[in-house]
């Protein structure tokens, strides 16, 4: 038995995903060790007090968190599990959950290795619904609340299990929504922004912000992934690239496409989406964003940070304050929201939305 946050993440950014888990828990008075082993796509946060691994649980907002794609309260992990009743051998630790699990995600972290386990998840996934069910631990039902029960298999005979807030968590196994790319789009990075809107807005709020007839500006547009994004919801959008675009996007007939540097394009009138995925120091694209919104040429932005390969986390850490400062100074009310996504690579994603 134990208690712990098992947290899931990019493989390769583990330590990043420590310092954040770290810094989060400070805030709320909890204080612990992390084990994070590179390249490995988890880590795991335990606490000096085990009860407050519940606490930071609850308390700490799951949407607030960049680099953590899934979590979970760690009840047990065990690396002697019976191959002929690996489930049962968990039962007891399951059953300290706070209440009936409404759902159950059985899976392992993202990892090529890791992934070699997916047949093992998917084989014991019913069985496992039977066993829990059968001991009171598990009901199905598609509620917005209540508890969700994870095992995450490291081996053949090694899991971690224990429970997620239904709403403060993901609802997608591993963290990982599951996108495709349509044939028709110029790129695969058209994936980033399309996750982006699934990340940070409600379905409401991306029929609302989403709509078509607005206007948007895609600064480093070619050959056109991004702009595809906003096109096909029927957004208006100057591409700012000075490469070629893709015919497929400029078809449409909702494109303009301007062959100058996005650093120092400005707009005539403000529009209401400013997007950006500009191949460039993080710095430079955090002061790009931050004059944007402080000057008001648009009211909601998404843009990416390339991120250093050493001191990611300090680094992130820097843009942010600056946006930040920047924003307050100029006396504007705004939203900021950051997620490393999963179709992102060595960097984050950000969006900001402007209140007043």
């Amino acid at each position: 038995m134990m208690k712990g946050i098992f947290i899931y993440c990019r493989a390769g950014f583990e330590g990043e995903c420590a310092a954040e888990i770290q810094e989060r828990a400070g805030t709320l008075g909890i204080y612990g060790y992390s084990k994070a082993k590179p390249a490995s796509g988890y880590m795991v946060f335990t606490p000096s007090d085990p009860d407050d691994a519940d606490r930071l649980h609850r308390e700490l907002p799951f949407d607030e968190l960049i680099f953590v794609r899934q979590w979970f309260v760690v009840l047990i992990m065990r690396n002697d599990l019976p191959q002929d009743d690996r489930i049962s051998a968990l039962l007891d630790a399951l059953s300290q959950m706070p209440e009936v699990a409404n759902s159950l995600q059985i899976d392992t972290p993202d990892t090529n290795e890791a992934k070699q386990l997916s047949g093992l998840c998917r084989s014991v996934t019913k069985p496992a619904q039977a066993i829990l069910a059968k001991h009171g631990l598990y009901q199905k039902s598609e509620a917005g609340e209540g508890v969700r029960c994870h095992i995450c298999f490291m081996s053949v005979q090694a899991a971690y299990a224990g429970y997620s807030l239904v709403n403060n968590s993901s609802p997608w196994p591993m963290g990982i929504p599951r996108l495709r790319s349509s044939s028709k789009a110029p790129s695969r990075s058209t994936l980033k922004l399309d996750e982006a809107f699934l990340i940070f807005l409600d379905a409401s709020q991306r029929h609302d912000y989403l709509q078509a007839g607005m206007t948007a500006v895609d600064l480093g547009a070619c050959p056109g992934g991004w702009t595809w994004q906003l096109v096909r919801r029927g957004l208006k959008v100057v591409a700012i690239d000075n490469g070629a675009m893709a015919e497929s996007v400029m078809e449409t007939g909702l494109v303009t496409h301007m062959r100058v540097d996005g650093y120092q394009f400005q707009p005539d009138e403000p529009v209401d989406w400013m997007v950006c995925d500009i191949v460039e120091s993080p710095i430079r694209t955090a002061e790009l964003a931050a004059r944007w919104l402080s000057q008001r040429w648009c009211k909601h932005t998404v843009f990416n940070l390339k991120l250093p390969m050493k001191k990611r986390w300090q680094e992130l850490t820097r843009c942010l304050d600056l946006i930040r400062l920047t924003l307050d100074s100029a006396g504007v009310s705004y939203q900021l929201r950051v997620r490393q996504l999963y179709h992102d690579r060595e960097e984050v994603t950000v969006y900001l939305l402007v209140i007043n």
